[in-house]
């Protein structure tokens, strides 16, 4: 029957099955490997160098902002689903309402905030993307496009987990 802030009462076996067939885990799964694809994709083929210039540029339109910011809100966004993960394991063992509310009001904001984020991500990256010249990248193509279009992905695999936050 009913419970508090989504789940049901408090106590009783941890079933894995039940437990990764609901949506919400579902798609906070989903939410942390499109996190982990753009940061990879950006760590890995992010920077480059010329063979004149031993120094390493971003091959978002040499800005370095645009790198770091992927890897920055990629890797908070994992780390965040991996916490989350957890409290979705430990949630039906927690008895106190008020901390259940807390949890899923944290789950409610951070979620929001990070559908956002990633809006201005993708954005952001694929405004530097278009102004990149196709001469100095030749090697990250592919992962640049890749960043972007998981960005593009995590908007709506966060906003997804918003709405069941919600």
């Amino acid at each position: 029957g009913g419970g508090a802030y989504g789940a049901a009462k408090a106590g009783g076996a941890f079933d894995l099955v039940r437990f990764v067939q609901q949506p919400q885990v579902l798609a906070r799964i989903v939410s942390a490997v499109f996190a982990l694809i753009v940061f990879a994709c950006l760590v890995g083929d992010g920077y480059m160098s010329r063979a004149d210039d031993p120094r390493l540029f971003c091959i978002f339109n040499h800005n370095e902002d645009a790198c770091r910011y992927g890897i920055g809100i990629g890797v908070l966004a994992f780390l965040a689903c991996i916490f989350f993960f957890m409290v979705d394991v430990y949630f039906p063992q927690i008895s106190n309402t008020t901390d259940r509310k807390y949890l899923v009001l944290a789950d409610l904001g951070f979620s929001g905030l990070w559908t956002f984020l990633w809006f201005i991500g993708f954005c952001f990256l694929t405004n530097q993307w278009s102004w990149a010249r196709a001469d100095e990248v030749y090697i990250g193509a592919d992962s640049a496009r890749a960043a972007i279009t998981f960005s593009f992905f995590s908007i709506f695999s966060w906003g997804l987990l918003l709405t069941f936050a919600y």
